[in-house]
């Protein structure tokens, strides 16, 4: 756990004089709101795809953005990552999934899916890695969208509210570097908590 919240330190340890004056040249000149929700949607929608910090990049778009703008651009970001998954899932099956994410991490998936069905989508939504293979493993069993989108709209709603107010809250007490490192540390924290408690192989009792 010390490793863990290492992590993120350290750069600033390191860096922080250069990234703090790099934040200074870019709130002097940033972006356009319209360019930069653009590039949080673009980021996010690929993260079932590509290893996207989601966390990181949902925080820098509220402190970007202000937290409403930053969680539409994070939220509509999240939810096209999702869909793309799950449709490519259901139309490719278990290549495609197995392509994209780790055999132990589905299989783990696999055993939370059997157990709590659709709620597993909830469950996961805040756990990198677990979030992606959710997805997919509900697009292998062809879920319908219908149980689908509801699930994955309302959490990532909330999750998306949460990350973009926080980096709207970083933004207004200068606390940027904090909120990031804290933004990398708190995922990869739950993550390896539920490593802990979800199974990484099937019980021989398991009901299919």
């Amino acid at each position: 756990m010390c490793v863990v919240l290492l992590i993120p330190i350290i750069p600033f340890l390191f860096f922080g004089g250069q990234f703090e004056e790099w934040l200074k040249k870019f709130s002097e000149e940033p972006p356009a709101d319209g360019a930069t929700a653009a590039v949080v949607i673009g980021l996010l929608s690929t993260d079932i795809l590509l290893p996207i910090p989601s966390s990181v990049i949902s925080t820098l778009s509220g402190w970007q953005l202000g937290w409403w703008r930053g969680t539409l651009s994070t939220w509509v970001g999240m939810n096209l990552g999702a869909v793309i998954g799950f449709a490519l899932a259901r139309r490719w099956g278990q290549p495609f999934a197995r392509w994209f994410s780790k055999p132990e991490d589905m299989e783990r998936m696999q055993e939370v899916s059997d157990r709590y069905g659709p709620f597993v989508l909830v469950l996961t939504r805040a756990m990198p890695v677990f979030a992606e293979a959710s997805v997919l493993i509900a697009g292998i069993h062809r879920l319908a969208w219908r149980r689908f989108l509801p699930a994955i709209l309302l959490s990532n709603l909330g999750i998306a509210l949460g990350y973009a107010a926080f980096g709207d809250f970083a933004e207004q007490h200068q606390w940027l570097p904090l909120a990031l490192g804290v933004s990398v540390a708190i995922p990869v924290l739950v993550a390896a908590a539920a490593k802990r408690f979800i199974p990484n192989q099937r019980s021989p009792n398991s009901v299919r």
